[in-house]
């Protein structure tokens, strides 16, 4: 019989769900980063490169076993080469409450 331990354990691990795929566009992004064909992916999943087109597409999701090996590479490319932060618009609300104003002068006064 299980000890209780072991049944959080069992639990914890339902809990944490089965890591999540990168979206297919990011998938592309991860392989060009690192300089690798489709053919070579192909070739290492032991597949074909239509099915990998299909992946990097959003046309269908990997299964296991090779969704496991897939996610293992495409982890290991995430490390080397990091998303690109997203470019961030300046923030301008500082400025905001000062554009409807008139310029005040003591000039002339």
């Amino acid at each position: 019989m299980p000890t209780e331990d072991e049944l959080f354990s069992t639990v914890d691990a339902l809990l944490q769900g089965e890591p999540q795929m990168p979206p297919p566009e990011e998938r592309a992004r991860l392989r060009e980063a690192a300089g690798v064909t489709q053919a070579r992916v192909a070739q290492a999943l032991n597949m074909t490169v239509q099915t990998l087109k299909n992946w990097e597409n959003g046309r269908s999701e990997p299964r296991p076993p090779r969704r496991q090996a897939y996610l293992r590479l495409l982890d290991g490319w995430a490390a080397q080469y990091p998303a690109p932060e997203q470019a961030q618009a300046p923030d301008t609300s500082a400025a905001a409450p000062m554009a409807g104003r008139a310029e005040i002068s003591d000039e002339g006064e």
